[in-house]
């Protein structure tokens, strides 16, 4: 039986990172697009990757535990990455806490359950997060470590209307439910961080950089410090190094990879997007 690397989310990201990972274990695809893993399988293959493709919606708790458990079944699970998740233009307030809020959640905790001794996951956060203000110490402790069933009732969520709030709100939760998790994964020998990306070319963020909104996300990226985006190599190059043993001594972090655009954001030239956000 090979060790086990499970990627939820199989996007440009997703497979940066796994692609740096997995080599000689058997990766598990879970997407609630199953011809996307599907495809992705077929790259995978071509890479010389062995991989399976499982349909999970990150918002159900019970496709978390069926993922889970065959994940379990085929081995010794070494790495889970979470790249899933519904942007601000994609889906409702409701979706957005459901799936990358609720669901986010929900996967952590499944998986310290059953991570292997020297493991590590990771969850791709955003830089969105780190765009609200500062929260209230009950209410940073409410969002890390309120039992699952009970995030979507806390009051402070249910008043948002806006899904970009909603967003930040399920990144800025998805950080501090990652410091929570750490100390249940460290009993397991295990570490968990989650990384914030900024703008990372992928075929969605291509579409937004050609869409009615270009002016925007282009005016952004040349305010920001690096003055380009980046891409899903960077990401990944980072996450292996998190997920190895070069990163062993770091669990329960959040690293912003960005080109420092959320320092210009609250400092530098794009202080303006305050005002929008």
């Amino acid at each position: 039986m090979k060790e086990i690397v499970v990627l939820v989310g199989s996007g440009s990201i997703g497979l940066a990172i796994v692609r740096r990972i997995a080599t000689g274990k058997h990766i598990v695809l879970a997407d609630y697009n199953e011809a996307q893993a599907q495809r992705a399988a077929a790259l995978l293959a071509d890479a010389g990757f062995e991989s399976s493709v499982v349909k999970c919606n990150l918002g159900s708790r019970e496709d978390i535990y069926h993922l889970r458990d065959l994940a379990a079944s085929l081995g010794a699970v070494k790495y889970m990455v979470c790249a899933a998740g519904v942007s601000p233009s994609q889906a409702s307030v409701e979706e957005i806490l459901r799936v990358d809020l609720y669901g986010t959640s929900v996967l952590l905790e499944a998986f310290s359950e059953i991570i292997a001794d020297g493991g590590s996951g990771l969850i791709i956060s955003s830089q969105s997060g780190h765009r609200l203000p500062a929260l209230s110490p009950a209410q940073n402790e409410a969002l890390a470590t309120t039992p699952t069933e009970q995030l979507l009732s806390l009051p402070f969520l249910t008043t948002i209307t806006d899904t970009l709030k909603a967003y930040q709100y399920a990144k800025r939760q998805n950080v501090l439910r990652v410091m929570y998790e750490a100390t249940r994964w460290g009993k397991r020998g295990a570490t968990v961080n989650s990384l914030s990306p900024g703008i990372i070319i992928t075929p969605l963020a291509n579409d937004e950089l050609h869409g009615p909104r270009k002016e925007g996300y282009l005016k952004m990226i040349a305010a920001s410090p690096a003055q380009r985006a980046g891409t899903p190599d960077e990401v990944g190059e980072l996450a292996a190094f998190l997920m190895s043993s070069r990163g062993a001594f770091i669990s329960g972090a959040d690293i912003l990879i960005d080109g420092g655009t959320t320092a210009s954001y609250w400092y530098g030239d794009l202080q303006y997007l305050k005002a929008t956000h």
